[in-house]
């Protein structure tokens, strides 16, 4: 069995929905199943998955995109009796289709959302740490950049190695059918095949960079998360929802 194959959650609707459970630590033991997951957008899931993820105890949503991705097709959360949202935007810029029209450095796009998105950073994690007992699922579209820079905070700051951070955002590269969706919507859109290559790929280099930028401009993750705001009670609560 494949670490994407262990890690995804198998909703026939979704390609990258994967939990972040079962990382081993550096003080001893590993991050807990059905806690935290990372997902893509979910406007295609249908009645059963939604009732799937909320059999197993889903509380909280929280929707990393902006205005241009929210407003076109309608959330399956947002008015949910039993489920909480949060629709937090967070670095809109990194939306996928909105960038493929240009060339660009992906690694410096995460660089600067650390030195620049703290506060929208600060809110996500605050939402995390204040959720209902349950499950806590956060996306963006494809599940690799906003929701990606999240969940190598969430796993540093966890004590996983960096060699599993890495790898865990590397993963998205085979959810092969989601990304092969969104190139297409791209070219149908005009982007150029080799911009749009670039947007969506999720290359094991690319986060090293952010995770040196990460310990080099902002001292680790704990300083880092000092710098935006959260008490070290919040960093305490923050690890316990992922590992306790």
């Amino acid at each position: 069995m494949t670490m994407a194959t262990q890690r995804h959650w198998p909703l026939p609707d979704t390609h990258n929905i994967r939990d972040l459970g079962g990382y081993a630590r550096a003080t001893g033991g590993t991050t807990q199943w059905n806690r935290i997951l990372r997902g893509e957008a979910l406007h295609y899931l249908r009645d059963e998955s939604v009732a799937q993820l909320t059999d197993q105890h889903l509380a909280l949503v929280i929707d990393l995109r902006g205005p241009h991705e929210t407003t076109v097709t309608p959330h399956p959360f947002i008015d949910h009796p039993t489920v909480a949202y949060r629709n937090i935007v967070l670095f809109n810029a990194l939306a996928p289709i909105a960038m493929a029209e240009a060339p660009f450095d992906m690694s410096k796009r995460y660089c600067d959302a650390l030195d620049t998105c703290g506060p929208q950073l600060a809110e996500v994690l605050r939402a995390i740490i204040t959720a209902q007992p349950g499950i806590v699922l956060f996306h963006c579209t494809a599940g690799k950049d906003r929701t990606g820079v999240i969940a190598a905070l969430l796993l540093a700051l966890a004590g996983a190695s960096r060699a599993d951070i890495v790898a865990d955002y590397a993963l998205t590269a085979e959810a092969e059918g989601l990304i092969g969706q969104l190139r297409q919507r791209a070219i149908a859109a005009g982007g150029q095949p080799e911009h749009i290559d670039r947007v969506l790929a999720s290359d094991a280099g690319t986060m090293e960079i952010m995770l040196d930028h990460l310990d080099a401009a902002h001292g680790g993750i704990n300083a880092y998360l000092a710098s935006i705001g959260l008490t070290p009670s919040e960093v305490t609560q923050l690890t316990d929802r992922l590992c306790a």
